[in-house]
C-alpha cells in the first residue's frame, strides 16, 4: 500500500479518534444536563483479603458515622449501606467542584466461599469500616492425609 504525505496537512486521522471526540462531548454533556461531574468509582472503596481462618473486608468511609452504617450478611455475601450527610453550609456557598457524594449507599460484596454469619465482626476506626468474617467450616481448608498402600 502506498501512502502519500503531504507536509502541513492533517486530513488522515484514526477512526478511533473520531471516537474518542465524541465520547468526550458526550461526557460533557451529560455533566452539563446533571449539574455536575460524575464521580470516579463505586462508594465506598472496599479491599477484601482472605487468610485460612477468615475473610476481611476494609470499607473507606470517610464522613459516615458508625450508627449510620448498616452491615448485612448472607450465604456468601455482605452489603454494606448507609448515609453519609453533607456538612450544612451557608446557603451563599457555590462550589467549584463537587467530587464526595453525599446521600445514601449501598455496596454488596461477594466472597468466594461461605461464612459463619453469627460470628462477624465489625468496628469502625478512623472512617474505615473492618469487618472480619470467619470461614464456614465447610469452606475451610482441609489437611486430607495421604496413606501408602
Amino acid at each position: 500500500m502506498m501512502e502519500r504525505f503531504w507536509p502541513g496537512y492533517s486530513g488522515w486521522s484514526s477512526p478511533f479518534t473520531e471516537l474518542e471526540r465524541m465520547r468526550r462531548e458526550m461526557d460533557r454533556l451529560f455533566e452539563t444536563v446533571a449539574g455536575h461531574t460524575p464521580t470516579a468509582g463505586v462508594f465506598p472503596l472496599v479491599n477484601v483479603t482472605q487468610d485460612p481462618e477468615c475473610y476481611y473486608i476494609r470499607a473507606e468511609l470517610p464522613g459516615v458515622q458508625a450508627d449510620r452504617i448498616e452491615v448485612t450478611a448472607a450465604h456468601n455475601s455482605v452489603a454494606i449501606s448507609g448515609t453519609r450527610e453533607r456538612p450544612r453550609e451557608d446557603e451563599k456557598v457555590s462550589y467549584h467542584r463537587r467530587e464526595r457524594p453525599e446521600g445514601a449507599f449501598r455496596r454488596t460484596v461477594t466472597l468466594p466461599g461461605d461464612f459463619d454469619s453469627g460470628k462477624i465482626e465489625a468496628r469502625h476506626v478512623d472512617g474505615v469500616l473492618m469487618l472480619s468474617l470467619p470461614k464456614a467450616a465447610a469452606s475451610r481448608p482441609k489437611q486430607i492425609p495421604v496413606k501408602a498402600s
